[in-house]
């Protein structure tokens, strides 16, 4: 689950699993796989950093660094 907040200011927990695609036009929407549309304040950057965080959080996949050596 991942935090965005509404239009109006309302913080709004949403389950990132469901998410389908996110645009940004120049507003920021979120589809979700049952067809509902949420616009959010949020850039898509940031929700992408949100989604990526919590996927790793519950081991959806690792991060991955390189070493520069």
């Amino acid at each position: 689950m991942i935090e965005v907040t509404k239009l109006n200011r309302t913080p709004l927990t949403i389950n990132a699993l469901l998410i389908e695609r996110i645009e940004e036009t120049p507003d920021t929407y979120i589809t979700f796989t049952t067809g509902k549309t949420l616009h959010v304040l949020e850039s898509k950057q940031d929700v992408v950093n949100r989604v990526t965080a919590f996927y790793q959080q519950i081991g959806l996949f690792s991060a991955q660094h390189k070493s520069s050596n």
